[in-house]
């Protein structure tokens, strides 16, 4: 074990090359440095930087108390088996080695020019290109949306792809509410994996930060969803939102709650550009036909937009609207006179 106490120590090795964004697992030289020094733990191939450790790599920058490397020889696919010879005390140059997982605890902050995300720790497998986060305060933050957890957070910059779970929220840059348990959030394609820079100018990042970043194509919400507009609040077992169409579908034991009224049914479409949410009626056929049910309390305000969606939903679904308020009972006709 050799311990490094310098103010400022320095580790470069490389890593297998991959696309960017929160991604680590591309382009050059890891570069680590940490205030109270560098631990290189030979036997086990690995490297402890602690005190304000840091490691960057190309755009992305990786903050800690104390951060962790693996490394192996280069070419190799799995990680080394322990050996008192092996590390970097058995070679002269660190240049035949490459991180294979880096671990980060205690106030982490992943960050580039556009995108970020912070716990108490982090795993980044390089081989699958993935990073899961845990601890308080999950968050991922992009100029598109911004993406919360209590449980855990995963980032998958290669799939381009999200996974949020406990008390799951996505929050978009026009305000737009999706809750769950689990939510999956996909962003577009700006930057093929496969596309090779053939100048030293076209490897360089867009000026552009909304195309540096993905843009949110479609979120998937399961458990406990609950979409809020500025009228409505709508809940079901499952949902989809698109945000290019401002469309969210919602399924199984859907409510859709606007004051004090409330209507139940098993599916139903959300406009969140318009705030407008439309009980569906589900379609189960002549034996067991879909039906919607609502609960209308009389002279509430909200009643005036709620039947004009009922009136809508009746339209395209061909069922008659329920009424908005129970009928006034007709009067006992006076008895006839003897």
């Amino acid at each position: 074990m050799r311990l490094v106490p310098a103010a400022a120590a320095l580790l470069c090795l490389t890593a297998p090359a991959w696309a960017q964004q929160l991604d680590l697992s591309h382009g050059g030289p890891i570069d680590i440095t940490a205030r109270d020094g560098i631990e290189w733990r030979q036997a086990d191939q690995e490297v402890i930087a602690r005190g304000d450790a840091r490691a960057a790599r190309g755009n992305v920058t990786v903050t800690a108390d104390r951060l962790i490397a693996w490394y192996r020889k280069k070419g190799t696919t799995s990680a080394p088996q322990p050996s008192s010879a092996a590390g970097l005390a058995g070679d002269t140059s660190t240049e035949g080695n490459e991180i294979y997982r880096l671990r980060a605890e205690g106030h982490v902050h992943i960050f580039t020019a556009t995108d970020q995300a912070q716990g108490d720790i982090a795993t980044y497998d390089l081989d699958q290109s993935v990073l899961v986060m845990t601890g308080h305060d999950l968050k991922l933050t992009t100029p598109n949306d911004v993406i919360t957890a209590k449980d855990d957070l995963e980032y998958w910059p290669q799939k381009h792809m999200a996974v949020a779970r406990g008390n799951a929220v996505v929050v978009t840059t026009d305000a737009k509410r999706v809750a769950a348990d689990t939510l999956v959030a996909y962003t577009s394609d700006n930057a093929p994996a496969d596309a090779k820079p053939t100048t030293q100018a076209a490897a360089k990042p867009s000026d552009d930060p909304l195309a540096a970043s993905g843009k949110l194509q479609r979120v998937e919400a399961f458990g406990h969803v609950s979409i809020r507009t500025p009228t409505d609040t709508v809940t079901g077992d499952r949902g989809v939102y698109v945000p290019d169409t401002g469309m969210a579908r919602l399924g199984g034991n859907v409510r859709i709650t606007r004051g004090e009224n409330q209507l139940n049914g098993a599916e139903a479409d959300v406009n969140m550009k318009t705030g407008i949410a439309t009980l569906v009626a589900s379609t189960g056929g002549a034996a067991s036909p879909g039906r919607v049910h609502g609960l209308v309390v009389p002279n509430d305000e909200s009643n005036k937009s709620l039947g004009a969606d009922t009136a809508a939903n009746a339209a395209t679904t061909g069922q008659k609207p329920a009424p908005t308020s129970a009928p006034a009972a007709q009067p006992t006709p006076p008895a006839q006179q003897q």
